[in-house]
């Protein structure tokens, strides 16, 4: 009997399926996002053996065997290795590194644990093989497969004894159990689930290079951050030589933990101390103020910087690279009301050195420090670090992780400190440092002033 079909249109952001083109789509709000596949009207179901549920102390527990990368940075992020029958998915803009990087670990993983399989379903085996010329991969225990048929690729993975399998990328492969194009929801998904079941019966770590959309996120079905186990991103702006690996999910290890790099002719080298090298330019200047973050299990000192200067515009500009552009606005208007600096004439930059992305609201007094540094030109404490978060009354929050932030401020040579008086009143150790607890914006002003 011939399988019948039936044409559907699915968005390509979410995966909601009708049965009629429509210009938004009604779940996620994406517009022009709804494509034409071909789906199987009914689907074969294979019978399921028997389970039982067991008790809960009854369940063993055996620790995790993971396997170096060879590359610090890269180990840190995935929480202390890879681990056997993993599924990591690396999301990133294109050029930024992603390849090299797995080709880089490929490198050493072959070299010290057995055969790694790189399989490249955009790139021909030629291309492959002048960027490892480039970076100085030259392992025998490398195999390259240029497929984008995803059962071929787990039959030949299958077949030796490969201990790791990197998919270049999961957008371009397909599986013949789903009808729609290559890079479609349906096939992101069957493809990943393909994947995560030869990955977890076989014991092989699989990496899957993922595209991004315009928007930063990783294209395709929001499910696919769901079926595998690890999420990064490689962050980084096409200026800077720096790059930044940042997991968002990891279920062996801490999320949001960072790896910085840095991009050569040669490779990415791994930066071992992020704070030195964000700080390595800092100077007694105006408009300039460190402040400490804490990336996942390591702080992190770096600079920000803010110029401000009287608009010649009717409406003044507003331009923020690498902190929330909401939350900066709404520190400028703390500072107005709060502080009686009036800012409404001016044109206000402000930026993270590195390309560094602070999410934590941490660095708010280092922000309004920065931003009334270069109001009132007059420079910062070379040795001062500052960090704490204000609040809508011009009040200073506590913040956590309070020694870590001095711990490291102190270790690369930090004299001052300024934090929120409720921290400092809880803390246990100075760190030899000079620390000055504050409760308000005013404060902060009068001390820089």
């Amino acid at each position: 009997m011939k399988e019948k079909l039936k044409r559907v249109f699915q968005c390509q952001s979410c995966g909601y399926i009708s049965a009629k083109w429509i210009g938004r789509c009604p779940d996620c709000g994406s517009w022009g996002s709804f494509v034409e596949e071909l789906q199987r009207s009914s689907k074969k179901f294979r019978s399921m053996e028997a389970v039982t549920p067991i008790s809960l102390k009854s369940v063993e527990i055996s620790a995790f065997d993971r396997l170096s990368t060879g590359i610090g940075e890269f180990d840190r992020v995935l929480g202390g290795g890879v681990v056997k029958g993993s599924l990591v998915l690396i999301g990133g803009d294109p050029g930024i590194g992603k390849s090299t990087l797995l080709l880089q670990a490929s490198q050493n993983l072959s070299k010290r644990y057995g055969k790694v399989l790189y399989v490249s379903a955009e790139e021909s085996l030629a291309q492959i093989k002048l960027r490892a010329e480039r970076l100085g991969v030259d392992s025998e225990n490398i195999f390259l497969l240029s497929e984008t048929l995803i059962e071929k690729v787990i039959n030949f993975a299958s077949e030796d004894d490969f201990i790791a399998v990197v998919i270049d990328s999961i957008q371009t492969v397909y599986t013949e159990d789903a009808l729609s194009a290559p890079g479609s929801v349906t096939q992101i998904r069957e493809s990943a689930m393909k994947l995560m079941n030869f990955a977890k019966s076989k014991g092989i770590a699989v990496f899957l290079v993922g595209h991004v959309t315009k928007e930063g996120a990783i294209a395709g079905p929001r499910v696919l951050e769901h079926i595998v186990d690890t999420v990064l991103y490689f962050e980084g702006e096409r200026g800077h030589i720096y790059r930044i690996l940042r997991s968002v999910k990891n279920r062996f290890g801490p999320s949001n933990e960072i790896g910085v790099f840095e991009m050569t002719t040669t490779g990415l080298n791994e930066v071992e101390n992020p704070s030195l090298l964000f700080l390595s330019e800092y100077g007694l200047q105006s408009g300039a103020a460190v402040t400490a973050t804490v990336e996942g299990t390591r702080a992190i000192l770096t600079e920000i910087q803010a110029l401000v200067t009287p608009s010649s515009f009717g409406i003044p500009r507003r331009n923020f690279i690498g902190v929330d552009y909401q939350r900066v606005n709404l520190l400028i208007a703390v500072l107005e009301k709060r502080g009686r600096i009036n800012l409404s004439a001016a044109d206000i930059f402000v930026n993270v050195v590195g390309g560094l992305k602070i999410t934590e609201p941490s660095s708010d007094l280092a922000i309004i420090s920065a931003i009334t540094s270069s109001f009132k030109e007059i420079p910062l404490a070379k040795e001062l670090v500052i960090f704490g978060e204000v609040g809508l009354s011009g009040e200073i929050r506590a913040v956590c992780q309070v020694e870590l932030r001095l711990r490291e401020a102190s270790r690369i040579g930090m004299k001052e400190a300024i934090i929120p008086f409720s921290n400092l009143e809880r803390l246990k150790e100075r760190f030899d440092l000079k620390i000055k607890g504050v409760k308000s914006i005013n404060e902060v002003i009068e001390t820089i002033i």
